[in-house]
């Protein structure tokens, strides 16, 4: 994997993950906590994706098939359940998918619970930063492009680390205003990674198509 390759991984990663994206729907659902109670979910989090991520780039080939499905079938899924939240957060809304059911937000008490589900999947490791990793793990080329792919995981999962640990300091910082706009960007931006996938993925199955 060259330079420029290694370049659009990380944009790409980057948009699906964006720490400070991310924070309103962490605030949110932490309102309720102490500045300790978020640091140690905030530990759980970077941990959990982690490991998520680091399967996903070991196994995630095999893992898609086994199941029969190909890469450019996967990233027209994945474009398709990203493309549904984009849309709820563009429009102020909420969906099970991407913040949980009544019931399981009743569960959600429990910090390893909640450091899962919904922070880690699928609001951080969801179908689109799944997509991402397999198709650029598939992309490299022997152990140092995987390596190369990994740190580039390892960077943004730090920057994650760091806004969500100090989570706290960056909410003052942060207006309601402010949260909304960064809220309906991240649809924006979610919405326009989709598309793409989408787009891309159908040309791939339907070359017929293109």
């Amino acid at each position: 994997m060259d330079y420029n390759e290694l370049t659009k991984a990380f944009g790409a990663l980057f948009a699906i993950m964006n720490p400070f994206v991310n924070l309103p729907i962490f605030l949110a659902l932490t309102a309720s906590f102490t500045v300790a109670q978020q640091r140690t979910l905030a530990v759980k989090i970077v941990i959990i994706a982690a490991v998520m991520c680091g399967v996903i780039l070991v196994l995630g080939q095999q893992i898609i098939s086994f199941f029969g499905i190909t890469v450019d079938q996967f990233r027209i899924a994945g474009g398709a359940v990203l493309a549904h939240i984009a849309w709820t957060m563009l429009n102020g809304g909420n969906i099970a998918s991407h913040h949980g059911t009544g019931e399981e937000k009743q569960q959600q008490e429990d910090l390893t619970s909640l450091a899962f589900y919904p922070i880690t999947f699928p609001i951080i490791v969801g179908p689109g930063t799944i997509a991402t990793l397999i198709i650029y793990a598939g992309n490299t080329q022997g152990r140092e492009g995987l390596l190369a792919l990994a740190g580039i995981v390892g960077v943004i999962l730090l920057m994650l680390f760091v806004v969500l640990y100090f989570a706290a300091f960056f909410g003052k910082a942060l207006s309601d205003t402010m949260r909304v706009v960064m809220t309906r960007l991240m649809g924006m931006i979610l919405l326009a990674i989709a598309v793409e996938m989408i787009v891309e993925g159908i040309k791939a199955v339907l070359p017929g198509l293109a």
